[in-house]
């Protein structure tokens, strides 16, 4: 199993032998034998096909999903949960995950309205600085399901996106995605990983990004792994 180079950045996350199950059967595994960082700064696409575990290798990265064997390291600490780095770190599932009794103003402002302690109005104001990022503004009254799935998918990454992330998990984003959709995702990410206005002080944004596909990633993603019949390898580090 390859490792990613030792760094000198802050590593966000650290896997050492790990194994893990899936969300579905926790008994089941996975993947195995995991050895791989993420530094602060890294562009990281996961390739694998349709059905390898790239989702549930996500959750399990996100501190959702507890692995089996191993050890786990999120932002500096041995087995951190989700709810414990949430103000760290943005998840975008495949889909969006919406609530969708909510409106899409609704769904984004969530994190918001729970996390921080700001007025009502900044509430909005930030909001609606989403909706703008993502092109979701003439959409901000309806719900989820009077969308489609790659502008739900949109939606998902302007709720992530709301706590200003160290970290952001994004799971396929651009599967099924026509060419507009696709070529949006991969500009506005590698907008994100170089350093992007929303964020504060216009930090890049570490990125872990899993695919059907690597080949629309190349030139943009900076670091490439392969999840297939159990197995995590690096394929190159930059």
């Amino acid at each position: 199993m390859n490792a990613a180079a030792t760094t000198s950045r802050e590593l966000l996350v650290e896997m050492s032998g790990i194994t893990s199950g899936s969300m579905r059967d926790p008994e089941a595994t996975v993947v195995q034998d995991v050895n791989w960082s993420v530094a602060s700064g890294d562009f990281w696409v996961v390739n694998g096909l349709q059905g390898t575990g790239k989702s549930d290798f996500l959750m399990m990265a996100a501190g959702l999903l507890p692995p089996s064997d191993g050890t786990l390291r999120l932002f500096g600490g041995e087995s951190q949960s989700f709810e414990e780095t949430r103000l760290k770190l943005g998840l975008v599932f495949d889909g969006g995950h919406l609530f969708h009794t909510l409106t899409i103003a609704e769904n984004v402002s969530l994190p918001l309205r729970y996390h921080f302690e700001i007025a009502p109005e900044e509430i909005s104001r930030r909001t609606n600085r989403l909706l703008e990022l993502t092109e979701l503004t003439p959409w901000a009254d309806s719900t989820p399901g009077t969308l489609g799935r790659n502008w739900q998918k949109r939606a998902g990454l302007a709720r992530a996106m709301a706590v200003q992330p160290e970290l952001l998990l994004v799971d396929n984003p651009i599967s099924d995605a026509d060419p507009r959709h696709t070529e949006w995702w991969l500009k506005f990410l590698g907008e994100l990983s170089r350093g992007h206005d929303w964020m504060p002080d216009s930090r890049p944004t570490t990125l872990v990004v899993t695919a059907d596909d690597v080949r629309p990633w190349r030139g943009i993603a900076r670091q490439f792994a392969v999840l297939e019949n159990g197995r995590f390898e690096v394929e190159a580090y930059l």
